[in-house]
């Protein structure tokens, strides 16, 4: 039989964590952008299957790239990520590392991923609809080198 937790304590250290409250920072931005959804944040592997002797083996392969989204409102004056985006055509393109932190209450970071080389791949404007009072929001979609997780 399990026990329920009782105290705050408790709920703290043994329910899990809640996913509104986090923060995400890029290198070179930081104070520039806020988002409202982050996805992507998986790490994998391409699988290699092969035929012995005795039969199919499994193992893993070349690692799964890193593809990331982050969507953000969009506020008058702010155009850091059409910036980031337009520079990949000019070949000047600036591979930027993204931290993504879990927070707590008080903001303390709980749980921090860190991707790294990230850069632009895609930049998708908002759907417009005249009978919608919906915020605009956009989506920029990333590539990145690889993907750290550090728990606090």
């Amino acid at each position: 039989m399990t026990t329920m937790a009782t105290t705050v304590a408790d709920i703290k250290a043994d329910y899990p964590f809640s996913v509104y409250r986090f923060n995400v920072s890029i290198m070179g931005l930081e104070d520039k952008v806020g988002f409202s959804e982050v996805s992507g944040l998986e790490v994998g592997h391409q699988p290699i299957t092969y035929k012995d002797g005795l039969g199919f083996k499994h193992m893993p392969g070349m690692p799964e790239p890193i593809k990331l989204t982050l969507k953000r409102g969009i506020v008058k004056g702010n155009s850091t990520l059409y910036d980031w985006m337009i520079s990949v055509r000019l070949n000047l393109v600036e591979k930027r590392d993204i931290t993504i932190s879990l927070l707590d209450e008080e903001t303390h970071p709980l749980v921090t991923w860190t991707v790294q080389s990230a850069f632009p791949t895609k930049l998708v404007a908002p759907s417009f609809n005249a009978t919608s009072n919906e915020v605009a929001i956009e989506t920029l979609e990333l590539m990145a080198d690889s993907l750290r997780v550090e728990h606090a």
